[in-house]
C-alpha cells in the first residue's frame, strides 16, 4: 500500500491539509502518493451506486487519500475473505457486517478496531449522531460506538397508492391494525390485486422480532438480554400463537404471498405488480427512482388489543467496522474518509437517496420537507429514532443469533407451507433457540 508521509516527516515546501475527523495530512510541493484504504461491502443495485457516487466525489475532492471499493455478495463472503488474509496491514481499512447483536463480542476481535479507539485518536467534529445513544445497535454494554452506523435501516409497510385507489378503498393508506388491514387486503385482492395484495422478504423481522417491539413488548427475556443473569429465554405467548395462525391463513387464502427473497418480492413491488410490501426501508431509494412507482410508507401494523399505541421497531442493518494491525497514516485516512461521509451535505444525501436512517441529527435537519412530500409517514417514522427508545425498541442482545434468525426462518418457512401448525413450530423454535444461545 503506498504511504503518505505525516505531516513533520522530512521534506520541502509542505502544506497542511485538513480532512475532517482532526486529520491533518501534508501535502508538498514533491509530487506524494496518496494513502490508499480499502473498503469492503455488500451493497447491491441502486444503494451500491450511491455509495460508488458518494466515493467518487470524495476521492475528487483530495489527493491525500485513495478509497477503493470491494463488492462481496454476503456479509459471509466478506467473512470469509477476512479469515484468509494471513497478514493485518493487507486487510481492508473499513468493512460492512452486522454487529449480529453482539456488539461486544464483535469489537473484541483482534481483527477489528472499535470505532470509539479510532475517534478518540480522530474525532469527527461537531456530528451529532442521530440515533440516540440508548439504541444498542453498534453500541457495546457502556454505549459507546463500535462501528460506524452508515447502513442502518428499519422495517417499514409500502404501499402501492395505485391500487388502493383502483381498488376503491376509503384510505388510500393500509391500516395499521393487523385484523382491519385484513379486511383491506380481502378489498384489494377483489379489485385488481389478486395476484399479490401483500408480500414480505422479512419474516423473521416482521411476524416475530418486532411483532414484540412494535406491540411494546419484549422479543426475549432479561430485557431482551441486556439485563439480568443468565441466559435470555424466548416464550411465544398467545399473540405470537394467533399472528402466526393469521398469517397461514391469510397464505392459504390468497391474501398474502409466502415471503420471497433475493429481490423476488422487492422487485415485484417496484413493478407494481403487489399492493403492499413490508420490508426495511433501505428500498426507499430505489423504488423512487424507478419513476413509475406510485407508493408511500407507514409504519408496521399493531394489535390495539395488545397496546394502544404502536412502538418502534428495532433498527437493523448494518456498519463500516475498522479493522487493526494498520499505520498510523492508514487510520488517519480511514478517519478523514468517515469524516467526509458525516459531513451534513453527504449525509443527507445518503439518507434522501437510500432509505437508511440519518447518520447524523444534522443530515435529518438539512432534509427539507418537500423531500417527504409523497411519502407518507416516513418523516414521523425516521424522527422516534431521534429520541431515546423504550426498553422493548432499544435492541436485544443474543448470543449465536445467526443461527438462531435462520432457524427461526426455517420454522415460519414451515409453518407458513402447512406443514406445522402455529403452536407447535412455535413451541419448537423456542426450544431451539434456547439450545442455540451461547453454543459453539
Amino acid at each position: 500500500m503506498k504511504q503518505h508521509r505525516l505531516c513533520g516527516a522530512p521534506g520541502a515546501g509542505r502544506r497542511l491539509a485538513w480532512l475532517g475527523a482532526g486529520v491533518l495530512l501534508c501535502s508538498s510541493g514533491v509530487v506524494s502518493a496518496a494513502t490508499d484504504i480499502q473498503v469492503w461491502h455488500t451493497l447491491s443495485g441502486h444503494n451500491q451506486g450511491v455509495f460508488e457516487k458518494l466515493v467518487k466525489d470524495f476521492n475528487r475532492s483530495q489527493k491525500d487519500v485513495d478509497v477503493r471499493l470491494k463488492s462481496y455478495d454476503s456479509e459471509t463472503a466478506i467473512e470469509s475473505a477476512l479469515a484468509g488474509i494471513k497478514k493485518a496491514s493487507d486487510r481492508p481499512q473499513l468493512v460492512q457486517l452486522d454487529d449480529d447483536r453482539t456488539p461486544d463480542e464483535m469489537a473484541k476481535r483482534k481483527d477489528i478496531l472499535p470505532m470509539y479507539s479510532l475517534l478518540a485518536k480522530h474525532p469527527i467534529k461537531n456530528a451529532k449522531w442521530f440515533l440516540s445513544e440508548k439504541n444498542t445497535f453498534a453500541r457495546d454494554n457502556s454505549g459507546r460506538l463500535v462501528a460506524f452506523p452508515y447502513m442502518v435501516d428499519v422495517p417499514v409497510m409500502f404501499y402501492n397508492l395505485s391500487s388502493f385507489k383502483k381498488a376503491g378503498l376509503q384510505s388510500t393508506a393500509p391500516s395499521r391494525a393487523w385484523n382491519e388491514l385484513q379486511a383491506q387486503l380481502v378489498t384489494l385482492a377483489n379489485n385488481g390485486s389478486r395476484k399479490c395484495p401483500l408480500t414480505s422478504d422479512q419474516p423473521v423481522s416482521i411476524n416475530l422480532e418486532n411483532l414484540a417491539a412494535v406491540n411494546n413488548q419484549l422479543f426475549v427475556s432479561n430485557s431482551n438480554g441486556l439485563k439480568g443473569k443468565g441466559k435470555p429465554a424466548f416464550s411465544f405467548d398467545v399473540m405470537y400463537i394467533r399472528h402466526l395462525s393469521m398469517m397461514i391463513s391469510w397464505v392459504r387464502s390468497e391474501l398474502m404471498v409466502k415471503p420471497e427473497f433475493d429481490q423476488v418480492a422487492t422487485k415485484r413491488f417496484a413493478n407494481n405488480e403487489c399492493a403492499v410490501l413490508m420490508s426495511t426501508s433501505s428500498n426507499l431509494g430505489w423504488f423512487r427512482s424507478t419513476r413509475v412507482l406510485d407508493f408511500a410508507v407507514t409504519g408496521l401494523p399493531y394489535y390495539p388489543q395488545v397496546t394502544s399505541n404502536p412502538g418502534n421497531p428495532f433498527v437493523g442493518g448494518s456498519a463500516l467496522w475498522a479493522t487493526s494491525g494498520h499505520a498510523k497514516d492508514s487510520d488517519a485516512a480511514s478517519a478523514a474518509f468517515l469524516a467526509w461521509l458525516a459531513q451534513p451535505e453527504q449525509a443527507a444525501r445518503w439518507y434522501q437517496e437510500t432509505g437508511y436512517l440519518p447518520l447524523t441529527q444534522q443530515a435529518f435537519q438539512q432534509t427539507d420537507n418537500s423531500y417527504y412530500k409523497n411519502l407518507g409517514d416516513w418523516k414521523n417514522l425516521v424522527a422516534a429514532y431521534e429520541k431515546s427508545p423504550s426498553d422493548s425498541s432499544r435492541g436485544f442482545r443474543i448470543d449465536n443469533y445467526p443461527r438462531i434468525r435462520a432457524m427461526f426462518r426455517d420454522t415460519l418457512d414451515n409453518a407458513l407451507n402447512g406443514k406445522e401448525p402455529a403452536v407447535t413450530a412455535l413451541k419448537t423454535a423456542a426450544a431451539q433457540a434456547s439450545q442455540l444461545i451461547g453454543a459453539k
